[in-house]
């Protein structure tokens, strides 16, 4: 099989196969792993309270394997444990999802309880 290139007119043969074990491999930066710890967080959490923050996510990354922390708000009163378990749940499959890593911790901190807007209240 050969290709003629568009732009010089010359043959250009496609490149031998290369063994899987031999490719190489794809890194992702850390940041990129947080961000996507960060958006799976706040689906987790939809809706957010009005007035709140999105989460935010730090990561280490060690080979394949990732430990996450992630802070939030949360509407108030709630079912805190449930939705910090949920908050885990999701981190860990989405993160395992898209980037193929192993999540071996999701620590959630709760920075902020948002009580609803009532009388009396600002």
């Amino acid at each position: 099989m050969r290709t003629v290139t568009s732009e010089t007119g010359t043959e250009r043969h496609p490149p031998a196969l290369v063994p899987p074990g031999e490719r190489g491999a794809t890194w992702i930066a850390d940041r990129v792993v947080a961000k996507i710890a960060a958006q799976a967080a706040r689906e987790a959490l939809d809706p957010l309270p009005a007035d709140a923050a999105a989460p935010h996510a730090t990561v280490v990354v060690r080979h394949d394997a990732a430990r996450v922390h992630v802070r939030l708000a949360l509407g108030y009163p709630c079912d805190i444990g449930a939705r910090c378990a949920a908050v885990r749940r999701h981190v860990t499959e989405r993160v395992g999802t898209l980037v193929n890593m192993t999540v071996s911790e999701v620590a959630v901190r709760i920075e902020w309880l948002h009580l609803p807007a009532g009388p009396g209240r600002t």
